[in-house]
């Protein structure tokens, strides 16, 4: 950032609108790491340091001698958008780190899904079957020699027995 050499120092009114706007910027980096900051307890203590920075911004002391000289008022620009950067990489590496994750969780649940559904198929077609040869059994049409095991016998799209041959 460039400030205007005036008589004594830097022009005070264009170093208090860099100081709102690190200050503006600040609260939006807040605001977009809030949600994330529920989750995880390394981007809430980002945002608490967010949120300090932005204090220290918005209560900056009032030099009781003038306007503070340019090396300093430099050197305190810099040194707040060091930071500034700094946190915001932070937070952007903590983000894509928290995405990552969720994404694994997401395909391991998912994964999970397919597999359970998969098992209660396979439960629910051995209970048809069984379900199947104990009606055979009941209605006496089960032939004393029929020894095929349940999963050969062939069976109607809505699970039922074809009609016994006579």
């Amino acid at each position: 950032m460039e400030f205007s050499v005036v008589e004594i120092g830097y022009d005070q009114d264009q170093v208090d609108r860099c100081l709102e706007d690190l200050g503006t910027r600040l609260a939006r980096l807040a605001a977009r790491t809030d949600a994330a900051a529920r989750t995880d307890p390394e981007l809430a203590r980002l945002r608490a340091e967010l949120s300090q920075l932005g204090e220290s911004l918005s209560a900056r002391p009032v030099p009781d001698a003038g306007p503070p000289s340019e090396p300093v008022a430099r050197q305190l620009v810099l040194t707040a958008e060091r930071e500034a950067a700094q946190i915001l990489a932070r937070a952007r590496a903590d983000l894509e780190a928290a995405r990552a994750e969720a994404r694994l969780v997401r395909d391991q649940v998912y994964a999970e899904a397919v597999q359970a559904r998969r098992d209660f198929e396979t439960a629910l077609h051995a209970r048809r079957i069984r379900a199947e040869r104990a009606d055979e059994i009941l209605r006496g049409t089960a032939r004393p020699g029929d020894q095929r095991p349940a999963a050969h016998r062939s069976v109607t799209p809505d699970g039922a027995l074809p009609a016994p041959a006579p």
